[in-house]
């Protein structure tokens, strides 16, 4: 352990797209590239690059493309690599894995102005008005510090039925290699997710039959002219398309929709031998001393003086013009967020 802990104005916790936006709109804001320190075990752009590459999105390639030149810190425009994403039509959604390569080549360029350092952030602590950062072998301090430390995906309780993984749910090759003809599949779920991973089960797998436990109908984004209807919780761009025929439409042989009821769940779950849990995600947790839970003004980011969240972990909550709550989680949305959070933080140390 180091005697000195070395001191920094601000910490990024998390190289995840969130974390991106983070580092650069500090350094377009002023703060001194060398006074910012930057955290994350593996710097591969979070989840979004090493987990969920073959996602198709619900975020339009415009939106991509407008995020990659939305900050200075970033260099974009002097990119010299030829990124398939910029082939694509922009006016539709495309797989994650697009995005991922870009955003890798933006993160290298925020590396050589901040210092970095890949490793796991285990503990903060706010000590005379600086937070502490403990790694596993080291101590870092920072006067404010984001968190973009990403989430995870919940899951159900049902020890009787094999649980697919999220990540291999979403991976039509994987999936097909752990599915056998004698499989029926559970998905639990109506989000983007679920939809997304009923298609990969019925179009990719050899299986018996997919039973689809759901708690409410199908919900679709409505393009209006200048503003999107269940921007955040509506289904969007291929798995929309797939739904609207395949689901609201004529519902595949090999598929079921059931209510999720303890009558329902009673009857058919006995007869699934797998299941996949796409119910939505939870917080990454990190242990902050002092700090219960990590609770957040969804309306600035602030979680304490110098302690503020980014990111799906930390959304910004948003009513719509018809007085609908929703989360903004998307990659655009968090750099526009950022817009209005950023000048806050920069007046709210700790």
């Amino acid at each position: 352990m180091q005697d000195k802990i070395t001191q920094f104005d601000w910490a990024v916790i998390g190289a995840g797209p969130a974390g991106i936006a983070a580092v650069g709109k500090l350094i377009d804001n002023q703060v001194k590239p060398e006074k910012i320190a930057w955290f994350d075990p593996e710097f591969r752009v979070g989840d979004f690059g090493s987990k969920w590459r073959k996602v198709p999105s619900n975020t339009k390639v415009s939106l991509f493309n407008r995020f990659l030149t939305a900050s200075d810190a970033f260099n974009y425009t002097n990119c010299p690599e030829k990124f398939a994403l910029h082939n694509l039509n922009p006016d539709k959604t495309c797989e994650l894995k697009f995005m991922a390569d870009p955003l890798q080549w933006v993160t290298a360029q925020l590396q050589k102005q901040v210092h970095w350092q890949a490793g796991l952030v285990k503990h903060l602590k706010l000590n005379h008005k600086h937070w502490e950062i403990s790694l596993a072998d080291q101590k870092l301090s920072a006067k404010n510090v984001i968190l973009a430390t990403g989430a995870e995906p919940k899951t159900l309780s049902f020890p009787a039925v094999q649980t697919i993984p999220l990540e291999m749910a979403f991976d039509p090759d994987h999936l097909a290699q752990n599915c056998s003809k004698e499989d029926t599949v559970a998905v639990f779920g109506s989000s983007h997710s679920a939809i997304l991973i009923i298609r990969n089960l019925l179009e990719n797998c050899s299986l018996k039959k997919v039973i689809n436990f759901y708690q409410s109908p199908l919900r679709y984004a409505v393009y209006m002219d200048d503003w999107i209807l269940f921007d955040d919780t509506g289904l969007k761009g291929t798995t929309a398309d797939w739904a609207r025929e395949h689901i609201d439409g004529t519902l595949p042989p090999r598929l079921h929709r059931v209510l999720s009821s303890s009558e329902n769940l009673q009857e058919y779950l006995p007869n699934c031998t797998k299941a996949v849990y796409a119910v939505g995600f939870q917080k990454r947790l990190i242990s902050i001393e002092g700090f219960n839970d990590l609770s957040y003004d969804d309306k600035t980011g602030i979680i304490a003086p110098g302690l503020f969240g980014l990111g799906i972990a930390f959304p910004e909550g948003k009513i719509d013009r018809l007085g609908n709550l929703e989360y903004r989680v998307g990659l655009w949305k968090f750099m526009d967020y950022l817009t209005t959070a950023m000048p806050l933080w920069l007046k709210y140390p700790a």
